[in-house]
């Protein structure tokens, strides 16, 4: 009777997790999902601010709080595994085991694959 209670708590809390994270689709045309940012002229600390602004909206559902990983991976040294671009393949294009696709567009998107290519 332990082990039926223990495989369905698990079992709820992986599905929890992993709703939290989106992976629905969105149909709606128009859907704007970028975050609006002001230039300071403070050139790369203003990106850094905007990302962090970003993943904490966005990421950290799923990837925690500091990006130390929750249900998705930790992601503080990310950049010493990818590159710019592979981050931002995934960002745009999400990745099987649960990371959706579109979740970050445009500029944004840019933005945070500059920033997480940064953490080595």
């Amino acid at each position: 009777m332990k082990k039926k209670l223990l495989t369905l708590l698990l079992g709820t809390s992986l599905v929890m997790g992993l709703a939290a994270c989106g992976g629905g689709t969105d149909t709606s045309k128009n859907k704007d999902t970028t975050t609006k940012t002001t230039d300071t002229g403070g050139g790369a600390n203003d990106v850094a601010a905007a990302a962090e602004k970003i993943t904490a909206q966005k990421c950290s559902s799923c990837h925690g709080e500091n990006l130390k990983g929750a249900v998705g991976p930790d992601l503080t040294h990310i950049g010493a595994q990818l590159s710019k671009q592979q981050i931002l393949d995934i960002l745009k294009n999400g990745k099987s085991g649960g990371m959706p696709k579109g979740l970050i567009s445009g500029d944004d998107a840019d933005k945070v694959a500059t920033w997480l290519a940064s953490k080595k």
